[in-house]
Formats: structure tokens, C-alpha cells, sequence
């Protein structure tokens, strides 16, 4: 009954996409009336996701600390993580070296609408500065603040800290943890119902707001990018796939295709881990040992979609203003996307990390409101791109590595998430 459920809710979610599209082209600037319906979709989801990824990540940790695995499933899931977020920044060098994205850009016509305001708000904290920032102060603070790097933290050590425990003391927390996880999934459950109507709402006001002629000056960079995200998703991660797991790739894409759909309406990692969670679990027969740490995990941690991005607008931007990039700039994108990418909380908006990438690579910062403007729509595609690199991960790591969980694995759909 569940599945049957979940399958008419992915199709209604990518008919809401497309008819929000149509309705935006419409309606135009009057689609706006619309966004506080998105806003407010957007807004119950979150309201579960920060506490849900808290205890998923303290449940998925001590189970996976209980395995003999421990150790290969953490290690195989940050080397996939960190490994494809490389390879997506240099894909996205070679990719606009080659096709030249910002050669046919006119500077001029611009001029009006640059200025210095994000030159001074690129600066990248030192290692140490990072390492401590990761390390909350205060846990309780941290999920009052809703700052995922530290909750993911906390809860790790927190998970593998229950695990440690005797059986007596262990049990109880875990059912209480476990309790509290499907009370959550039960309230996502319940606000899934209307996700149609606020992906719907969400695209409209996309479309509406930004129209397609403001792409007319980046339209070449826009196409190229959807190019890379294209081969990344289905080429690089089908490849992977391929290789590592035992799961037809056209099967895995069809099962996956709501979520994808959900998280371009969206533009957030954070918002998708639920259905992402959920589809793993039942569709794709993933454990829930392995989903409950991989795909919170790889929500916060795993951007591909950005690290291309980064390295395309600044490839773009080079050319544009007529930067040389030597082997020192290209090297500085590569370290500054790929590590600044891993650090992206998984939610909507503007990111500023691009200045930082410029920066690295001294390529002036002044064009970038041009890309600001219709940063949401980037933000889309690229969101559809980082949660699918979530799901794979996830699916090699399960059947990759011998997690101890194969009891998690959902019998029957009373099982999953």
C-alpha cells in the first residue's frame, strides 16, 4: 500500500514541476503570489529535517559501530564523497577550458550593474579555524542554530559513544532514539501529502520571477553546465553504479527519478533526505544501517552539483574578464571547490563560496551579481545532482561492504522509513 502510495506521490511531484513551469511562463511576475506557499512547504519540511538528522545519524552510527565494518563503511563513504567531489571540479575545468563559456560574453553591456560588494566576503577559514568551528562548544546551541556540521559531529561521537555501552544500558536508548526517528518520519510522512501543491507553487514562482530572458547573458554557461550535471549524473555515477553495485542502472534511475524531481522543486539537500532515505530503503533495497548515516551524511557533506558549479563560474569569469589560469589558479579552484563544496550546508540560496573559489584563482568578483540573480535556478539543478551522488553512495557502500546490518534491510515496506 506504501509503495503504491509513494509511486502516484513521485508522479504527481514531477506533473506539479511541469505545470509550475508552465504556470510561471504564464503568469510571469504575478507567479509571486504563489511563494508563500512554496515558503511554507519548504518551512514544515525543515521544521523536521535538523532533529530527524540528529537522531538518524546517532542510530545509523551506533549501529555501524556495532559491525566489524565499522571502520570500511566510514572510510569507503568519505573517500566516495570526497573522491567524486574532485573528480566533478576537474571534469568542470576541462569542460570549460574546451568550450570557452565566458569567450563570447560582452563586458560592457554590464557595466552598469557590477560592484565590489562581495569582494571582501570571500575569505576562507584557516585549517585550524575549520577544525575547530567543526567541534561544537555547546551541542544544545548547535540545533538551536540548526549548524549541520557540528550536530553531524556530535551526533557521530554520540552514536558511537551508545555503542560502547552494555546491552542493558544500550537497548533502552536505542528504542527511545528509534521511537523518536519514526515519530519524525511519521510527521514527513504527513507534510509529503501536499508536496505537490508546494513544488508546484515553488516552480512557478521560479519561473515567473526570473523568466528565461535574464539567461540570455549566461545562457552559454547555463548550457554547458546542464551539460556537465547530465553527464556527472548519469555517465559518472551510471558508471559507478555499473562497477560497484549489482543494480541495473536504468532500474536505479526510474526508482530514483522522484527524488530528483523533489529536490530540483526544492533546491535543498536537506529537505530531500526523508524521500531520499525512503527510497534507498524501499526501491532500492538499502539498509536502513546504511541510509540513516550515509545519506544524512552525504546531504551535508557531498556537493558535486556545487563543486562544478564553482569551477565553471570560474572558468566563466576568467575568460570573461580575460584572466590567464596557470597551473597554480587551476590548483587553487580544484583545492578551494572541492574543500569549500564538503563544507555547503544542504540548504537554498545564494552561495558565497564562489567568491571564495575567485578569489583563490585572483579572477575579479565584480561580475557576480549577474550569476546571483538567477542563482535559484542553478541551485535546482544542481541539488538533483548532490542527492543522487547521496543514494549511490549509499548503494555501493551497502554492497560494497559488509555492514553487519543485513537485518535492517526492509523485509516488507512496514519495514523501511
Amino acid at each position: 500500500m506504501k509503495k503504491s502510495f509513494f509511486g502516484s506521490l513521485g508522479t504527481w511531484i514531477i506533473l506539479a514541476m511541469i505545470t509550475g513551469i508552465i504556470a510561471g511562463g504564464v503568469m510571469q511576475e504575478d507567479a509571486s503570489m504563489l511563494a508563500p506557499i512554496g515558503v511554507l512547504f519548504v518551512s514544515l519540511i525543515k521544521m523536521v529535517v535538523i532533529p530527524l538528522v540528529f537522531f538518524s545519524i546517532i542510530n545509523g552510527a551506533a549501529a555501524i559501530g556495532n559491525s566489524s565494518s565499522a571502520g570500511k563503511v566510514g572510510a569507503t563513504t568519505f573517500a566516495f564523497y570526497l573522491g567524486t567531489t574532485a573528480f566533478a571540479v576537474i571534469f568542470a575545468l576541462i569542460l570549460g577550458q574546451v568550450f570557452e563559456p565566458g569567450v563570447t560574453e560582452g563586458l560592457d553591456s554590464f557595466q552598469t550593474m557590477f560592484s565590489d560588494e562581495y569582494a571582501t566576503r570571500g575569505s576562507v577559514p584557516g585549517f585550524w579555524d575549520t577544525l575547530i568551528g567543526i567541534v561544537p562548544t555547546n551541542p544544545f546551541d548547535s540545533l538551536v542554530q540548526g549548524n549541520i556540521l557540528q550536530i553531524l559531529f556530535f551526533s557521530l561521537f554520540f552514536g558511537f559513544g551508545i555503542n560502547s555501552l552494555k546491552d542493558s544500558q544500550k537497548e533502552p536508548l536505542l528504542n527511545i532514539i528509534g521511537g523518536v526517528t519514526d515519530a519524525l518520519v511519521y510527521v514527513i510522512l504527513k507534510i509529503m501529502i501536499i508536496a505537490p501543491i508546494g513544488v508546484f507553487a515553488l516552480m512557478a514562482d521560479a519561473v515567473g520571477t526570473f523568466g528565461w530572458g535574464v539567461l540570455l547573458s549566461v545562457s552559454k554557461l547555463l548550457i554547458l553546465y546542464t551539460v556537465a550535471l547530465v553527464v556527472h549524473t548519469f555517465g559518472f555515477y551510471g558508471l559507478l553504479i555499473k562497477l560497484f553495485t549489482k543494480t541495473p542502472v536504468r532500474e536505479f534511475f526510474a526508482k530514483f527519478g522522484k527524488v530528483q524531481a523533489f529536490a530540483l522543486s526544492t533546491a535543498s539537500s536537506m529537505a530531500t533526505v526523508p524521500l531520499n532515505e525512503e527510497t534507498c530503503q524501499k526501491d532500492l533495497g538499502v539498509s536502513k544501517t546504511t541510509t540513516s548515516f550515509v545519506i544524512p551524511l552525504g546531504a551535508t557533506i557531498n556537493m558535486d552539483g556545487n563543486a562544478i558549479y564553482y569551477a565553471l563560474a570560474a572558468t566563466f569569469f576568467a575568460q570573461w574578464f580575460g584572466v590567464e589560469l596557470g597551473l597554480p589558479e587551476f590548483i587553487a579552484i580544484i583545492l578551494t571547490a572541492t574543500i569549500g563544496s564538503i563544507g555547503q550546508a544542504g540548504v537554498p540560496g545564494p552561495s558565497l563560496l564562489v567568491v571564495a573559489v575567485l578569489l583563490a584563482a585572483n579572477i575579479p568578483v565584480v561580475g557576480l551579481p549577474i550569476l546571483f540573480g538567477v542563482d535559484r535556478l542553478f541551485d535546482m539543478m544542481r541539488t538533483a545532482v548532490n542527492v543522487t551522488g547521496d543514494a549511490t553512495c549509499a548503494l555501493i557502500v551497502d554492497q560494497l561492504v559488509e555492514t553487519d546490518g543485513s537485518d535492517s534491510k526492509p523485509e516488507s515496506n512496514e519495514a523501511a522509513i
